[in-house]
């Protein structure tokens, strides 16, 4: 390699991230027979936009055409490094089982897991960043002592989730998957989201009937469905969607029957699932064969007018981790009332100290973060800067130097 290409100027990065975005959500979704003509700065690029969506070992498995030896060599080594991860999760959670089970502490394994018990996925198709344990309130330190345990500490805590990392971790790969990459837990109380700043908490509805110790599966499939659309609501709101979020939606919907479906829409009362037509109605621009119509149709009726229509315009791009600016309200249209309006803007000017806190820490910890003026800027630098000019994101932009640098 002979270093780091250079980063494409703002219109031009922002213009390609959203084709190779697009591009790469209808191959995954509806694979065609021809390699896309793209540049070599464009196949590069599609690297970092696979990685950043986690899609790169599905692309290997199932797009019809090879590209460039570098992007199939790229998407066959993420595909390997899933693998031997997923081995090395499998592996940890069965010993959670047995420490759970011997500590009389019941606990759920969330989302990904819970996809690869049904088969909906198989090893090496889905990356996982972490394991998400659910536990009852009154189960929580006990479970935080098993995790403790089997050598993790807890390195910080947010309002939805205690997350706990190896005493002895490593520093993770630049871009996307790898075998070594380590395997944090989270721990959750509640299942809930922001949106974009009320907490909506569905717990009820995840919590199992009768709770056994060691490893518990969600009630049902419509609970799975339920959470994983009111994740994929939380992060469209912060244009954190991935690609994969939406993959792991029309899956999982595949499968669902006509009473799995009414046990989602039964819960529709009173406004339940307001915020669960937005990512369903992205999940059927990609997937639409997958979404019964009759579905989407209640919940249109159930969403805010104005959410339903902007939603409607948005395409994965928009809100998703492709998008490469820090926008100063993102999600603001998901703010039920005036007054939630405002009060979300004046936490966005205004954070608590507990924000700034934890900002401050991810800015001291995080790889990326600590080469980031904007991770640690202030935030009256912060203000001045979304009044003259476009931040970029941490995130985002690490993933595309990440990509560059491998550019020969």
């Amino acid at each position: 390699m002979n270093g780091r290409a250079a980063t494409p100027k703002p219109k031009v990065l922002q213009a390609t991230l959203r084709k190779l975005t697009e591009a790469l959500a209808h191959e995954l979704a509806r694979p065609t027979q021809a390699a896309p003509e793209w540049s070599d700065v464009e196949w590069t690029l599609a690297r970092a936009v696979a990685a950043m969506h986690g899609v790169s070992p599905l692309l290997s498995r199932i797009l019809r055409w090879q590209g460039p030896a570098g992007w199939k060599q790229f998407l066959d080594e993420q595909r390997a490094h899933t693998a031997k991860r997923h081995r090395r999760i499998c592996d940890l959670l069965s010993i959670l089982d047995r420490r759970t089970r011997a500590h009389g502490v019941p606990a759920v394994p969330l989302k990904g897991v819970a996809l690869h018990a049904l088969g909906v996925y198989g090893s090496g198709d889905r990356p996982m960043a972490d394991i998400d344990l659910l536990v009852r309130p009154a189960d929580a330190e006990r479970a935080a002592g098993v995790l403790e345990s089997l050598g993790l500490y807890e390195c910080y805590r947010t309002w939805k989730e205690r997350v706990f990392t190896p005493i002895d971790g490593n520093a993770p790969s630049d871009l996307g998957e790898h075998a070594r990459n380590d395997i944090k837990i989270e721990l959750h109380e509640r299942i809930c989201e922001r949106l974009p700043w009320r907490i909506t908490d569905i717990s009820a509805r995840i919590f199992p009937a009768t709770w056994q110790p060691g490893l518990n599966a969600y009630p049902s499939n419509a609970s799975l469905a339920i959470h994983l659309l009111l994740h994929a609501a939380g992060s469209m709101a912060m244009q954190g969607l991935r690609l994969m979020h939406l993959h792991d939606l029309a899956q999982l919907s595949s499968r669902m029957t006509d009473e799995d479906w009414n046990e989602v829409l039964g819960l529709r009362a009173h406004g339940g699932l307001w915020w669960a037509y937005p990512p369903l109605k992205l999940t059927s621009r990609y997937y639409p064969s997958e979404i019964p119509p009759r579905v989407l149709a209640a919940l249109a009726g159930d969403c805010p007018y104005l959410l339903r229509r902007i939603a409607g315009r948005k395409s994965l791009y928009d809100v998703s981790y492709s998008y490469p600016w820090v926008d100063a309200l993102p999600g603001i249209e998901w703010s039920q009332s005036l007054r939630e309006a405002f009060g979300y803007a004046a936490n966005r000017v205004w954070p608590s100290a507990t924000q700034v806190a934890l900002r401050s820490r991810f800015a001291d910890t995080q790889a990326g973060a600590k080469r980031s003026e904007w991770a640690h800027a202030s935030q009256s630098a912060r203000i001045l800067r979304w009044m003259v000019s476009r931040p970029p994101r941490l995130f985002t932009m690490s993933a595309v130097q990440a990509a560059l640098a491998q550019m020969p």
